[in-house]
């Protein structure tokens, strides 16, 4: 994959950045991590400037997340009412589980943009339930435009730093997207069964 990804640097140049990142923020399986080192990376061999390569990931990154945040505002939480009636006797959901759902996300939404951009893979959905909760878009664009902001800045300067030695920090960023992984996993788990719980005392 990282071979395709520095051709498409080298042909396309920011261009090609731009797209590589959109297409990672709608499909998290393309790592950012790699997008982001190796373009750091490029800025010491194909002509591209750090400035260049932070403020062309960052606009495909906002791009995005903003294609994301467009499909939770039309799925709203409206429509998923309509879907608890129809099937929330088998997933044990009533209405009153989705409104505080989207009370927590209107309380403190604007930081779980902001800090799930820090994220691996949460940083690409959190923008559907930003959008399902009908989060203002400039708030929307003000956090999600901060945090990716940090995130690229980060990755882009490291692999300007290092050039042909990222493999370093590659398994560094491995084994924090590792722990993230687990840490979500175990999260959901645990969710889970409080849900399942608190719904057989009621």
């Amino acid at each position: 994959m990282e071979a395709w990804i520095t051709s498409i640097m080298e042909d396309y140049g920011y261009t090609g950045i731009f797209f590589l990142i959109l297409m990672e923020n709608i499909f998290p399986p393309i790592p950012s991590e790699i997008v982001l080192t190796v373009g750091g990376f490029m800025t010491t061999t194909a002509g591209l400037s750090v400035t260049g390569v932070i403020a062309a990931s960052t606009a495909g990154s906002v791009a995005g997340a903003v294609i994301l945040y467009y499909i939770g505002r039309w799925l709203s939480v409206e429509r998923l009412e309509g879907l608890v009636e129809k099937y929330g006797k088998w997933l044990r959901l009533k209405k009153a589980d989705l409104h505080k759902a989207d009370a927590w996300f209107d309380r403190y939404g604007v930081w779980a943009v902001f800090f799930g951009r820090l994220v691996p893979v949460v940083r690409s959905l959190i923008s559907v339930p930003a959008g399902m909760s009908g989060m203002k878009v400039k708030m929307f664009l003000l956090f999600t435009i901060a945090g990716t902001l940090i995130w690229n800045t980060i990755l882009v300067v490291l692999g300007a730093a290092v050039g042909e030695n990222r493999e370093v920090i590659m398994r560094q960023l491995e084994l924090y997207s590792n722990a993230v992984y687990i840490l979500l996993a175990v999260g959901a788990v645990v969710g889970i069964w409080i849900f399942i719980r608190k719904r057989r005392k009621d």
